[in-house]
């Protein structure tokens, strides 16, 4: 299966616009979200942006409903009542009435989730440590992939809300065994990097962010990554809303 990665949004609500786009080429059958749709640099006033990325994603939810989702820490800090870089207080009703929207726009609950898996590949907002899951409870090492992420996504805040978990890991900073690294790919957001690149079993993806002022961190581009084989392309998003999408290899 071809699967259309969409990193961090944080309240750029034209990046499901340009995921729109790449869809209907028919470039990819399914798509996943790595989400953190609230928050951004000095934004914290601006209500209506926080709506209108939400209205976005819940747009994009219903037109391709079989989308998966994963939390981001900026998204599950509203209704944990967590504080976080850009929280807004003034937002937080919006945020927190439109994520249960989103919620409930969706088909099935498990679509939303910290962390999903689609064949071989393994998609979350930070990355999933293996001493993670074995500090989660020990037996899980040896446990079968899928009672592994039932676990990870059924724990508490306390220990989401963490670090070391897949919610705030970064793998790009940080060198830890990953779980399963022999078996299954990563893909993940979360830590702004100028480039979408793999490393160790991880494809790093976050290149939508931005600096204070508004500069862009990364390249404008998305995955297109095979849920077998782990393969990917990388589409360039540039350009006008008609732009010919343009992809290029990763592996020159």
């Amino acid at each position: 299966m071809k699967v259309l990665v969409i990193p961090d949004i944080h309240l750029k609500s034209w990046i499901f616009d340009r995921a729109d786009v790449i869809m209907k080429t028919g470039k990819a059958d399914r798509a996943v979200c790595l989400m953190d749709i609230p928050d951004d640099w000095d934004m914290e006033f601006q209500v209506e942006r926080y709506k209108e990325a939400f209205d976005r994603a819940i747009t994009f939810a219903k037109e391709y409903p079989d989308t998966l989702w994963c939390y981001g820490n900026h998204d599950v800090s509203y209704p944990w009542g967590k504080l976080e870089t850009g929280y807004s207080p003034y937002a937080e009703k919006t945020v927190i009435e439109k994520l249960e929207e989103l919620e409930n726009s969706l088909h099935n609950p498990s679509q939303i989730n910290i962390v999903h898996r689609i064949d071989n590949i393994l998609f979350m907002h930070g990355g999933l440590t293996e001493i993670f899951v074995k500090k989660l409870e020990k037996g899980l090492l040896d446990a079968k992939i899928d009672d592994v992420i039932a676990a990870v996504n059924a724990a508490s805040i306390d220990i989401l809300w963490n670090d070391e978990s897949p919610l705030w890991f970064r793998p790009q900073y940080k060198a830890k065994k990953m779980f399963r690294a022999d078996t299954y790919k990563q893909v993940v957001g979360h830590t702004p990097v100028d480039k979408i690149f793999e490393k160790d079993s991880i494809i790093s993806t976050d290149v939508f962010s931005t600096y204070r002022d508004g500069r862009q961190i990364g390249e404008s581009a998305m995955i297109v990554i095979d849920s077998i084989n782990g393969d990917y392309e990388k589409i360039n998003v540039m350009g006008k809303l008609d732009y010919s999408v343009e992809t290029e290899s990763l592996y020159e």
